[in-house]
C-alpha cells in the first residue's frame, strides 16, 4: 500500500465522519413531517456518508484479496460500489418518506444494483 492509497482511504473516512455528524445534526434538529425538504436533505446526507464509508471499505477488501497488491482500475471501482451503495439507501429513505417501502421493492432495486455492478465490474 502506498502513501497514497492510505491518504485516500484517511481523506474518505474523514468526509465521512464530516458527513456523518452532519447526518446527526440534522436527525436531532429537523423533523421530516414538519419541513418537507428535510426528509429529502437527510436521504442525499445518510446516502453520501454511506457511500463515503463504504468505498474505503471496498477498496480495503479488494486490497486484501489481491494479497496486498493495488491494481489501477482498483480505486475507481471503490468508488463506483461506494456510489452504488449510497444511493441504494438514499433510495431506501425516499422511500419511507412518501411510504413506499416494500420488500419486493427493495429486493428488486437491490438486484438492479447488483446486476448494473456486476456488468461493469466483469473482466474482459
Amino acid at each position: 500500500m502506498e502513501t497514497r492509497d492510505r491518504l485516500s482511504n484517511i481523506g474518505l473516512l474523514g468526509a465521512a465522519a464530516v458527513v456523518w455528524v452532519l447526518v446527526g445534526i440534522l436527525v436531532t434538529t429537523r423533523d421530516p413531517y414538519a419541513d418537507a425538504m428535510a426528509g429529502y436533505q437527510g436521504a442525499l446526507l445518510i446516502g453520501l456518508a454511506i457511500g463515503l464509508t463504504c468505498a474505503p471499505l471496498a477498496w480495503l477488501v479488494v486490497f486484501a484479496r489481491h494479497r496486498r497488491i493495488a491494481y489501477s482500475g482498483d480505486w475507481f471501482r471503490a468508488l463506483r460500489r461506494g456510489a452504488w451503495v449510497g444511493l441504494f439507501f438514499a433510495v431506501i429513505v425516499v422511500l419511507r418518506l412518501v411510504d413506499a417501502f416494500q420488500l419486493p421493492i427493495l429486493l428488486f432495486l437491490a438486484a438492479i444494483f447488483v446486476v448494473a455492478e456486476i456488468t461493469l465490474s466483469a473482466e474482459r
